[in-house]
């Protein structure tokens, strides 16, 4: 688990796991240089679910077939860097909410950018709207979710921009917080705007740097195909001047003159 995933997951649990809290379900549990386990308060009965046994793994799941796990069992359900994986996530995400208590909160963490890695797959990447785009294909769905917020994280050192969201089940008692993730670190594209505001929108520093660089490289990419089209053109000069040259030395009028240019090379010498 990289660094801003790690930190995000424990701001999480901080924020939004209360006493209320019982049942934890993790989707993609695997304990890979640390997990969101760590952050679990200890009264909870935490479990984690993965398509293969590991570390921090309770029960192995096919992700072709639905979850072997009741309706409304969990009060949280989390998942960080797993549905970038997931061929189907729109459907992965229906069924974390199907095991959802009503009120209860669903906890996702994915990309939005980074560089292309399986574990065995890697599909996709998330944008600030992936979050209410899941909330509308639920209700196609006949399933009511409420988003609470959503937004991308500033890269750390692992330079991961997270797309960070929590979702809350409808119906039942809902489950609150106590606070936001995104007051807490370095945010935009943040949904879920105190006083109804809508969606801060900006680029982040690193963003515009890559946009910058990219910008770069295409001028290079440019000039050195300008380059290259003037290399081809003296190329071509030079071929038809030694063609010229190879004419003229092969004609009469340069046979002629040639007792010409030998005096003139002796005069030259002297």
């Amino acid at each position: 688990m990289h660094d801003t995933a790690y930190e995000h997951g424990r701001l999480f649990f901080d924020l939004y796991c209360s006493d209320a809290v019982r049942t934890v379900v993790e989707l993609g549990s695997q304990d890979v240089n640390g997990a969101l386990r760590d952050h679990a308060p200890p009264w909870v009965h935490y479990v984690g679910l993965d398509v293969m046994p590991a570390k921090g793994v309770d029960l192995i799941v096919d992700p072709e077939r639905p979850l072997p796990l009741a309706t409304g069992c969990a009060d949280v359900v989390v998942t960080s860097s797993a549905f970038e994986h997931d061929v189907c996530f729109w459907d992965t995400f229906l069924e974390l909410i199907r095991i959802l208590r009503p009120g209860g909160l669903l906890y996702v963490n994915a990309p939005s950018n980074g560089e292309f890695h399986r574990y065995p797959l890697d599909c996709w990447r998330f944008y600030p709207d992936a979050g209410v785009a899941l909330v509308r294909w639920a209700a196609r769905r006949g399933v009511q979710v409420e988003l609470i917020e959503s937004f991308i994280g500033q890269p750390k050192t692992e330079r991961w921009a997270d797309f960070v969201a929590v979702f809350r089940k409808a119906g039942g008692a809902p489950l609150g917080g106590r606070g936001r993730i995104a007051d807490r670190v370095p945010a935009v594209n943040i949904h879920g705007v105190p006083g109804g505001v809508g969606m801060e929108s900006r680029l982040m520093p690193d963003v515009v740097i890559a946009d910058t660089l990219t910008a770069e490289r295409d001028s290079v990419i440019k000039r050195n195909e300008n380059l290259e089209g003037e290399v081809r053109a003296l190329t071509a000069a030079l071929a038809n001047a030694r063609a010229e040259a190879d004419a003229l030395r092969g004609s009469i009028a340069w046979r002629l003159t040639a007792p010409l240019r030998g005096l003139a090379r002796m005069a030259r010498n002297r």
